[in-house]
């Protein structure tokens, strides 16, 4: 379905409409090598180029389609979260990374903000910010190692993946015992919702069920850590 993008990684995101999928694709070649933004219809169809610049790795749609959002390196230096028409062109940075590192860029189903995690704190924290990239907030504040913020259709709730403080802040390994948590979209204490050996692939993108009341991810429990 995804005609010459067959090299894509667990990043794709359909649009609030239901008619586009966006992904990321490992695209070859001496200019622009590396993951890349495409969208395609959601039938399939021939992906349209979305970045230039690579390595960018997409998280989410704006509610009106009109705007992804994602993360990108670039010139060598740490990540920063970087919004984009969903028709190309300019990328447009939101973060400006002072030493920490940001991830897991998606918007709100009003629109309102957009919801990341951050190491600023000195360990990785739920964050959202205006959609012009002001007035960051932080959300959470604990010991363990928070990433992936998805917010339910609704937009009552968070769902994210919590790592256990011995894994680096900035890393997002695969096989680590790890919990699903759930908490006010607005802030407040968080609450397991599962207990899992998983991390990288669980729940890197949006994967509530429409009606708010379920969630999809993947799970490593039945292979042994390593």
């Amino acid at each position: 379905k995804t005609d010459f993008a067959d090299r894509n990684n667990n990043d794709h995101v359909i649009s609030f409409d239901g008619k586009i999928i966006a992904l990321s694709h490992h695209r070859q070649g001496k200019e622009g090598g590396g993951s890349t933004v495409y969208t395609v219809p959601i039938t399939g169809g021939t992906p349209q180029l979305i970045t230039e610049k690579t390595p960018s790795y997409l998280h989410g749609w704006s509610p009106n389609g009109k705007e992804l959002v994602f993360v990108g390196q670039r010139d060598g230096k740490l990540y920063d979260i970087y919004k984009i028409s969903s028709k190309g062109g300019e990328e447009i940075k939101l973060t400006s990374n002072n030493g920490f590192h940001v991830d897991g860029c998606e918007y709100s189903p009003d629109g309102k903000f957009i919801y990341y995690n951050s190491s600023q704190s000195g360990t990785m924290q739920l964050w959202r910010m205006k959609p012009d990239g002001r007035a960051n907030e932080q959300l959470t504040f604990d010991e363990y190692n928070d990433w992936f913020p998805h917010i339910s259709p609704d937009g009552k709730w968070i769902a994210f993946i919590s790592f256990e403080p011995s894994v680096t802040p900035a890393d997002h390994p695969s096989y680590k015992r790890v919990m699903l948590r759930l908490m006010p979209a607005n802030g407040g204490a968080p609450r397991a919702i599962a207990y899992l050996y998983g991390g990288q692939g669980t729940i890197n993108v949006p994967s509530w069920s429409p009606d708010s009341k379920s969630i999809a991810f993947v799970s490593n429990s039945e292979k042994s850590e390593k």
